[in-house]
């Protein structure tokens, strides 16, 4: 944007905040307004960019260490797709602020020029409506293009952010593609959109089976609406965790996975009865020996700790075929 319009972009914040008009209730116009009234910026006259000192970004980056190690590779991968575009991808904490970036060596010196860099503060409070900073406040996947920023001096910049969720359903950080390119297509801003929040997506994914190693992760039917959520259940089927998009779909909250429940109740509906379940249980645990067993009864019947008479009942009762004795 050239001057002029850098000149008359407070005039175009404060017109629209001012008026009764539809634009003025957009989700740019909400967070204007936490901007002016909530944080009490100045569109043109705002302090410099907030930067963590040295000990600060240390402490910050250790709170998420395992996430930016979980997510090199997803890094490394969207920054291949969006790097030539003239992107840079930045990786930040819950508070806004840069943990890891990529980008081309190139755009390093502009990029730091506008604060897009590992140890910068973008939050709403510090930098007013941005792509990061709104994102965080709004908790879902934006774009903040150019003029839609709050503060004139970041009115160069498009900035497209997904957020990322923790095993406990909170947002715990954003991943963010920017760029001061001004000749970026509304088609080319929606790929790039679109892979970000995949590329999100992915890092939330590994981040919630890392946390739940030793169980067994289900993936939720898709609704349609969204990545399918993830269960993490225990040997016994009982389901331990649920990812965010999980926790909507089944209603769950903390408190309803405190006590681990089948997995049956949300997969199958209302659940099966008592015995039922219990049946079922029995047939996995008989058809699974006779598995390993290869099909012999006398071996499954050893696996499972109970004579060959006892397991020829079971196999007639459960309706299970069998192949050698």
């Amino acid at each position: 944007m050239g001057n002029a319009g850098r000149a008359h972009h407070a005039d175009q914040v404060y017109a629209i905040l001012n008026n009764g008009s539809a634009s003025a209730h957009s989700a740019v116009a909400a967070s204007w307004s936490r901007s002016l009234t909530h944080y009490g910026l100045d569109p043109d006259n705002a302090p410099p960019p907030q930067s963590l000192t040295h000990c600060e970004f240390r402490a910050a980056y250790d709170r998420m260490e395992l996430l930016v190690r979980l997510a090199q590779g997803t890094l490394d991968r969207l920054f291949q797709s969006v790097g030539d575009a003239g992107c840079c991808v930045l990786l930040t904490d819950g508070a806004g602020v840069p943990l890891d970036r990529r980008g081309m060596v190139g755009d390093d010196a502009d990029f730091r020029a506008v604060g897009l860099w590992t140890g910068m503060v973008w939050s709403e409070a510090s930098e007013g409506t941005n792509g990061v900073g709104t994102c965080i406040a709004e908790g879902r996947a934006l774009t903040i293009h150019r003029d839609e920023h709050f503060l004139t001096r970041n009115i160069g910049l498009s900035c497209t952010v997904a957020p990322i969720w923790d095993a406990q359903g909170r947002q715990m950080a954003a991943l963010d593609v920017s760029t001061c390119r001004a000749d970026l297509t509304p088609a080319l801003l929606k790929l790039v959109a679109s892979a970000t929040r995949e590329a999100a997506h992915r890092i939330e994914t590994q981040h919630f089976r890392e946390t739940f190693r030793h169980a067994r992760i289900l993936i939720g039917p898709d609704t349609g609406s969204g990545p399918a959520g993830l269960l993490a259940v225990d040997r016994e089927d009982l389901v331990i965790g649920a990812s965010r998009a999980a926790r909507l779909a089944y209603g769950l909250t903390d408190e309803r996975l405190r006590n681990p429940f089948p997995a049956g109740d949300l997969l199958d509906g209302e659940g099966a009865r008592p015995e039922e379940a219990l049946a079922s249980a029995e047939r996995v645990a008989v058809r699974q020996a006779l598995s390993r067993a290869k099909g012999n009864v006398s071996a499954a019947a050893r696996l499972l700790g109970i004579s060959r008479a006892t397991m020829h009942r079971k196999l007639d009762r459960l309706g299970i075929g069998r192949e050698g004795a």
